[in-house]
């Protein structure tokens, strides 16, 4: 006898949407439209997964297919909202494409908050913050994530550590040598906050106000030169397999 497909199939797309979901008709217009019916072909009675980020995700089923709206029927919840690591992001932008990388791998490692710092050594003067968000859901909506992780407005450094709050550590990527990452997180389990320079790395000065900051832990992440969009996924998945939820 043959066994009776899993529903939803796995396959089933996934999409982030603002507003709180709740069961019931819904419209989905535009991009996302287009995606559903052109991109994904789904008609009349298939499934969708919806997500909003605070109520978990949702089922639902399409209702009434078009080219730029699509009604959707949504019915039960799946499951909640996950559990999200309380790690923080804290980047200095670098060159287009790479700081978007930055941010879709965040999100898929499982980064509650990113921050992007603005150091001396900083080349970007301009940040397009709606962009990395489309980043961080469309990675959520690929990997699972049922929490898009906080997008923060960039801020200077030295405001950063001014305001630095006593309870969070600060691991900090020194290229000039530090404590192995992976003993240095495991140490200090809690709140936490990954710091990671720009090209160039953090100069003297701001070398310095960092270890200044009581919170403050410097860390090696190994013998080699890392870029430092490499840099913020390495540190990012040392702290989960050491103090995040790839340790349970």
């Amino acid at each position: 006898m043959p066994a009776t497909p899993a529903w939803p199939p796995q396959s089933t797309p996934r999409l982030f949407v603002p507003a709180p979901i709740t069961p019931g008709a819904r419209l989905i217009e535009g991009a996302q439209a287009h995606y559903l019916v052109q991109v994904m072909r789904l008609k009349r009675g298939d499934a969708v997964k919806l997500f909003d980020g605070e109520s978990g995700e949702w089922l639902a089923t399409v209702a009434d297919p078009g080219r730029r709206r699509v009604v959707v029927e949504v019915g039960e919840c799946l499951r909640g909202v996950e559990p999200v690591p309380d790690l923080w992001l804290c980047a200095a932008p670098i060159k287009k494409g790479r700081i978007d990388w930055i941010a879709e791998k965040a999100c898929e490692l499982g980064v509650a908050r990113l921050v992007p710092v603005i150091t001396a050594r900083t080349i970007i003067d301009r940040l397009n913050g709606e962009r990395l968000q489309a980043h961080m859901v469309e990675a959520a909506e690929q990997c699972g994530r049922t929490a898009v992780p906080a997008l923060a407005e960039p801020v200077k450094l030295a405001a950063l550590l001014r305001a630095w709050p006593g309870e969070r550590a600060l691991f900090f990527a020194d290229e000039n040598g530090g404590a192995p990452a992976a003993a240095t997180m495991a140490a200090q389990p809690g709140p936490a906050a990954i710091l990671i320079g720009p090209e160039g790395g953090f100069t003297e000065e701001e070398r310095a106000a960092i270890r200044a900051v009581p919170a403050a832990r410097a860390m090696s992440l190994g013998p080699r030169i890392l870029r430092a969009d490499t840099a913020a996924a390495a540190a990012v998945a040392i702290w989960m397999a050491s103090a995040g939820d790839w340790s349970l």
